[in-house]
């Protein structure tokens, strides 16, 4: 356990760095997979659902960049390989 101040400083600001992390990066993955789900089931309107899922799961890769959950080159790859698997059912 901790012996001092600053330490059990650190504690704390640990558990919510990892709490914030945790999030973004399971709040990608499940969107992810929606994304992809979505993509094998094509329906008429599921050209918006992919739309906006790609919007969203952009916004937490670029969000989570700022913080430095991901690294920049990561996000971008992320990014841009679910943006050509989205180019392929037009």
């Amino acid at each position: 356990m901790a012996n001092n101040k600053s330490a059990r400083k650190r504690i704390v600001t640990n558990k919510r760095n990892r709490l914030q992390n945790r999030y973004y990066k399971t709040s990608v993955r499940t969107l992810t997979k929606v994304f992809l789900k979505t993509l094998e089931d094509q329906t008429p309107e599921s050209k918006e659902k992919l739309q906006t899922t790609l919007n969203l799961i952009y916004s937490f890769l670029d969000k989570g960049t700022k913080k430095n959950v991901f690294h920049k080159n990561t996000a971008a790859r992320q990014k841009a390989r679910l943006a050509s698997r989205l180019s392929t059912i037009s």
